[in-house]
């Protein structure tokens, strides 16, 4: 062990889970002091987190509605950047004081499984492992660091390994103001698909034209209307290839009836229907998505799901191509994480309140 002393800082902690994510963010969530002293083992690494993103399964977690719940009391904040401030002696074959780091969020924080699942992003510090740990380019922001693995992994599941999705396919996203549908849309134009978006915000969907996005769909809340017209217009008649359906409930269905004949239905979120979980951590699906298999059986459909990490801790062998397209595709600036609301650590009520709102586009992030 090393002892390391660093200056105070804030942390914040779960002590158990609430009852849903206003409550966990109004009423449970607690922000304390931070003393700055620290005892480190060899392979383990002291980062001072710059940026971690609030996103909406940070948000679920708080109140045990997501499909992995960490061990209360926790750290919230699966993926945050920092630079690194201590060093192990083992680690440090690996890392310098001062290099700019991502955290690997399979390997520390509230996703994790193992000894570091309570060192979350949402504090002034973190301890991880070396191996947790990647490099991130100069010309990263902290910001996009922290933005990164868990959506463009999720994109890259959906869409490669998942729909299979095809160079000069169309492809249509709903939901893709979100910070894991904005990394989708990113991808499917880097693997040469056109791209339809839905979004229920004209503000946000001119951001999507601006990112890559070849036509838009206005939806209107819980009622998106008849849009798959629009996508067979778009596409000569014969509906998208591919659909990435993060909403669920009417939106998603519209999607689902979007589809060409044959066509792929990949289901990554269902933001519409947060209550199919219980709160407190009680879990149950009592209010479980419904698809109607007529419409499966008629338009012959592929229908599947997309667990990106659940599926990787079945499988981790899947997992190597994924993180090295991803990282090669950073080095060559084709992915850009884009980041609309940034607040302190100490506003992180405010910054969940802003995810839950509706009023983030792509990802929000609290900055200790």
């Amino acid at each position: 062990m090393t002892d390391v002393t660093v200056p105070p800082g804030l942390r914040v902690t779960l002590p158990q889970f609430a009852e849903s994510q206003r409550d966990a963010l109004e009423n449970v969530l607690k922000v304390v002091n931070d003393p700055g002293e620290y005892k480190i083992r060899s392979d383990e690494v002291l980062v001072r987190v710059q940026a971690s993103s609030v996103a909406f399964a940070d948000l679920l977690m708080l109140s045990g509605q997501y499909q992995h719940k960490p061990r209360t009391p926790f750290t919230p904040g699966m993926e945050y950047s920092g630079d690194v401030v201590a060093v192990g002696g083992v680690a440090a074959a690996e890392f310098d004081i001062g290099d700019r780091v991502v955290n690997d969020f399979t390997h520390a924080g509230p996703r994790s499984t193992g000894a570091y699942q309570a060192h979350g992003g949402w504090a002034t510090y973190a301890v991880a492992p070396a191996s947790a740990l990647h490099k991130i380019p100069d010309t990263f922001s902290y910001e996009q660091g922290a933005n990164l693995f868990v959506n463009y992994e999720t994109a890259y599941y959906a869409l490669v390994n998942r729909a299979r999705l095809q160079a000069g396919e169309v492809v249509l996203i709903t939901g893709a103001s979100g910070a894991a549908g904005m990394a989708t849309v990113q991808t499917a134009k880097i693997l040469g698909a056109k791209v339809i978006v839905t979004g229920r915000s004209e503000e946000k969907l001119r951001t999507l034209r601006d990112w890559g996005a070849d036509a838009t769909i206005h939806t209107t809340g819980s009622t998106p209307g008849r849009f798959r017209d629009q996508v067979k217009e778009f596409t000569g008649g014969n509906g998208a290839d591919v659909v990435i359906d993060t909403v669920g409930g009417p939106v998603g269905l519209e999607g689902m009836r979007s589809l060409s004949y044959g066509g792929r239905l990949v289901i990554v979120g269902w933001a519409a229907n947060t209550t199919v979980a219980q709160g407190g951590g009680r879990g149950g699906s009592d209010g479980a998505n419904l698809l109607p298999t007529n419409i499966i059986q008629m338009k012959g459909l592929y229908v599947m799901g997309s667990p990106m990490v659940i599926h990787t801790f079945r499988d981790p062998s899947i997992r190597p191509p994924r993180i090295a397209a991803i990282l090669d595709w950073v080095e060559q600036g084709l992915i850009t994480p884009f980041v609309s609301h940034r607040y302190p650590l100490s506003g992180i009520r405010d910054a969940g309140l802003a995810r839950l709102a509706g009023h983030v586009t792509g990802g929000c992030v609290v900055e200790p």
